[in-house]
């Protein structure tokens, strides 16, 4: 199947969910991302800086550019005149550095906050105890170049899909909480960012409201020999 009818399959699965598709576009060419934008895809997901500010400048100023990977703190200040959304901001150091860019550029940068959900160490992010702490500081309060407006998580690396699921609805439960107990004027619980390839099906049914999606999409990833 063609990028563009794969695109239009996973858009009639989501039909009737609260999800929608991010296109993860990472080491695809631009022709690629130029088919799925012709079939009407806007969002698209990069993790390298490098590459998210290259393909920027060459594609259509419309495109709603997300950063998906894992950010470091030195690169945030190529990709603050333009992000639309960073998914992974996992330590209060790197949500100060992208407000401070956020300030430098004269707008507010949404963001989602990476919670760490999955059994493996690999995997980045708050815990829930640190994340409730840090909601409810003076230092969240003083960032208002940034608005956190949701979290993000990764399952576990498994076929367990109740073990997926149950770490899912923990990060849904998670996000309920927040919103319930937590009032700030950069603080909008409206996004969650969960489900990939292997597991969007789940994601859905537990709340997602994007998933990321991109060898399913445009086939296996093209890394340099």
């Amino acid at each position: 199947m063609s990028i563009a009818e794969n695109i239009t399959l996973f858009n009639k699965q989501l039909e009737g969910t609260s999800a929608r598709l991010i296109a993860v576009s990472k080491t695809k060419p631009n022709e690629d991302l130029l088919q799925a934008y012709e079939s009407g895809q806007r969002a698209f997901g990069e993790n390298k800086v490098q590459e998210l500010v290259a393909k920027a400048e060459a594609l259509p100023k419309d495109i709603e550019w997300h950063m998906i990977g894992h950010l470091q703190r030195n690169k945030v200040k190529y990709i603050a005149p333009f992000v639309s959304l960073i998914h992974g901001v996992d330590s209060e150091r790197l949500l100060k550095e992208i407000d401070k860019q956020a300030a430098k550029n004269e707008r507010i940068i949404n963001c989602l906050l990476q919670v760490h959900i999955a059994e493996e160490d690999t995997k980045f992010g708050f815990d829930e105890a640190e994340l409730m702490a840090f909601l409810n500081s003076e230092v969240f309060d003083q960032l208002s170049h940034i608005k956190v407006i949701g979290l993000m998580g990764m399952a576990t690396n498994t076929d367990n899909m109740e073990q997926v699921r149950k770490e899912f609805s923990s990060l849904k439960k998670l996000s309920e909480r927040i919103k319930n107990e937590i009032e700030k004027s950069n603080l909008e619980m409206k996004e969650l960012s969960m489900g990939m390839t292997s597991d969007y099906k789940i994601a859905c049914e537990e709340g997602s409201t994007m998933i990321r999606v991109g060898s399913a999409i445009f086939g296996a990833r093209n890394y340099p020999v």
